[in-house]
């Protein structure tokens, strides 16, 4: 299977640029494909083509709306083998990987597609003389920006969201890993969705989102991606007075607790951590074991993450792929270099090994300082740093400390251990005895740094309207 000849999609039209920027495997280092970059006649294009398609997609009925995602969704399960393929070659991933991300968007869509029949008013009783009712409608035109760790699954967060509740959208994806929204784009077009209603571009990221956002056709922005830009869109969709989704980075704690058995506790941390390198906002990161069970989880987890294979996704003996980008890499070893340096174990990986592609071996720190940069900074990879806790207050205290709260883990058998967990952690999301905290069912999202409004579940679709009271007089 070769990589696809990514374009643009705009007014329902494929679209291509002069100005295209290479695709890199980032297990070789070596282009793949290319993608067009947006000029501005392009951007203005599409944000005219999405002010058309709202009008006649908020029109279209509930159960007309879901038909169409549904059927897209089944088209995307049909190549899934195709979309596996591309998201393996730009952004690393194994191909199981690349599979289960597909499958998993597929129930996003098909979620949001019954959803979208269940947006229900409600009648508001009153006096005599009037009758009262408030209905949803959908917001207008959504900005949309999704980042290259899940080059499928989170542009299908929005994509079925906004489209389910009735907004025309202008995405925006990454460059690094264009492949998976194309493929989106691709199946709702071949569904039925109408022209416009769906635009997708490419190009310079300040660029578009200062367009995209600033324009008045724009009702609601939604992003994913780092803390830093996350603080620059949303100040810049306030200043516009427009409301936005910000899904933004974590550092998630995982609370070990004396009661748990450490040998399960780290068999599952090694999988939960190799998980697409661990690049994913919600990777568990800063563990934290209490005394009588640290060593023994710590020594566990190091054993698993040297048996850990990595290589090329492609290759079914594989257990974790690449990192996505050089930058990553050197990150990485960075956090890990000034952690040595501060006196932290290395109980595994730690060095690049030699050779091509974008590699870094699950690494394991122990006994980590407060003073070293990975306690305070997302390493947003292969990168797990294990510290002793004398209680589990100890540890909730811990887990609070950082600015950020996205998720967290804990594992426990004491039913007075997860009621304090599950009440005092402060996090949108939280697991307890499994590293799963996010499905279609159910919301999902961060609290203080991590940002605000949520995907998924109920709330995943309702983000995207409006409530409009409707008090009508009756004499």
């Amino acid at each position: 299977m070769n990589y696809p000849d990514v374009k643009m999609l705009i007014s329902g039209e494929w679209r291509d640029s002069a100005q295209r920027q290479d695709v890199l495997n980032p297990a070789t280092e070596t282009p793949v494909g290319s993608v067009p970059l947006a000029s501005a006649q392009d951007l203005h294009d599409a944000l005219q083509a999405a002010k058309e398609g709202l009008r006649v997609w908020r029109r279209t009925s509930p159960m007309a709306r879901g038909q169409v995602l549904t059927r897209a969704a089944d088209l995307l399960r049909s190549r899934v083998d195709a979309i596996a393929h591309a998201l393996v070659l730009e952004q690393g991933k194994l191909l199981t990987g690349g599979r289960g991300e597909v499958m998993r968007g597929c129930t996003l869509l098909d979620w949001d597609a019954a959803e979208a029949r269940r947006l229900y008013g409600r009648i508001i009783p009153g006096d005599a003389s009037t009758r009262n009712s408030a209905v949803r409608e959908p917001i207008g035109v959504v900005a949309a920006f999704s980042p290259w760790n899940a080059p499928f699954a989170s542009p299908m967060r929005k994509i079925a969201g906004a489209l389910a509740a009735g907004c025309s959208l202008v995405l925006k994806p990454a460059e690094e890993t264009p492949a998976g929204a194309w493929f989106i784009a691709q199946a709702l077009q071949d569904a039925g969705l109408p022209a416009g209603v769906l635009n997708l571009v490419y190009g310079n990221p300040e660029e578009v989102s200062t367009t995209l956002i600033a324009d008045p056709a724009v009702r609601m922005v939604t992003f994913t991606g780092s803390v830093s830009v996350g603080r620059k869109l949303s100040a810049l969709a306030g200043s516009y007075l427009k409301p936005a989704i910000m899904e933004l980075g974590g550092h998630a704690p995982v609370l070990v607790c004396r009661d748990s058995d450490p040998l399960a506790v780290a068999a599952k941390s090694v999988i939960a951590k190799s998980v697409n390198s661990g690049q994913i906002c919600v990777s568990p990161t800063r563990f934290f074991a209490e005394e009588p069970v640290f060593e023994a989880f710590a020594q566990a987890f190091a054993e698993g993450a040297r048996a850990v294979r990595i290589g090329n996704g492609m290759d079914a003996a594989s257990q974790m792929g690449p990192l996505t980008n050089g930058r990553r890499v050197a990150a990485i070893h960075e956090l890990v270099e000034d952690a040595r340096n501060r006196g932290a174990r290395v109980l595994a990986g730690g060095e690049k090994p030699a050779g091509p592609g974008y590699f870094y071996p699950l690494t394991v720190l122990a006994n980590v300082p407060d003073d070293a940069r990975v306690m305070r900074e997302e390493p947003f990879g292969p990168l797990a740093v294990v510290n002793p806790v004398a209680s589990l207050e100890e540890g909730i205290a811990r887990a609070n400390e950082l600015p950020f709260g996205l998720a967290a883990y804990a594992f426990t058998e004491s039913v007075k251990n997860l009621d304090a967990i599950s009440t005092r952690v402060e996090v949108g999301s939280l697991a307890i005895n499994h590293f799963s905290v996010s499905s279609a069912e159910t919301p999902f999202g961060g609290v203080k740094d991590s940002g605000f409004g949520r995907e998924g579940g109920i709330e995943g679709v309702e983000a995207y309207t409006v409530v409009k009271s409707i008090s009508q007089w009756v004499g």
